[in-house]
């Protein structure tokens, strides 16, 4: 199996899981933290998917994001910044972040699932080999990122799963 098929694999099997966990979940349901140190269905969505929009687009095709270049920030209520993922957000920012219409964030959701499939789907093993100096982190490869990306996704949708368990029960697993 190719390094492109480990990574798709890994990121589909995440990706249909969220889509079973978002199954029948409303907005409130999408809104609702547990207590204040907890991020919501809906915010997990959010940021999961903004960490995905920044490394497909911006860090490697030096290409415009989707969140501004489609005007999604403009319909979440946030600014067009590439880094604002809602990573180093505190619990007062995820508390004032007003959750967008469902419609809304699961269209984000289809939108960078899309373009994630056809950037992944188009590299070679050369590709994976590619330095990417993206201070203030370490210079690596689109593989050493392309490795915390598909972590970091797995992590944030097995939130958002047990989170559906939690309000819903079963029903988020393939």
């Amino acid at each position: 199996m190719s390094a492109t098929e480990t990574a798709m694999s890994a990121l589909e099997r995440n990706w249909g899981m969220v889509d079973k966990a978002l199954e029948g979940v409303d907005d409130a349901m999408l809104g609702d933290r547990l207590n204040e140190e907890s991020n919501s269905m809906g915010w997990l969505v959010f940021h999961m998917n903004r960490i995905v929009d920044r490394f497909v687009h911006t860090w490697c095709q030096d290409a415009p994001q989707l969140w501004a270049k489609d005007g999604w920030h403009q319909k979440f209520g946030l600014d067009d910044d590439d880094n604002n993922t809602g990573q180093g957000w505190t619990k007062e920012q995820v508390a004032d972040w007003q959750l967008p219409p469902r419609d809304t964030l699961i269209g984000y959701y289809e939108a960078v699932k899309t373009a994630a499939r056809d950037y992944l789907q188009s590299l070679s093993a050369s590709d994976f080999e590619r330095q990417l100096n993206l201070p203030p982190r370490p210079v690596a490869s689109i593989g050493n990122f392309l490795g915390v990306l598909v972590f970091d996704n797995c992590v944030h949708g097995g939130q958002i799963a047990h989170l559906r368990g939690y309000y819903k029960g079963m029903g988020w697993f393939l």
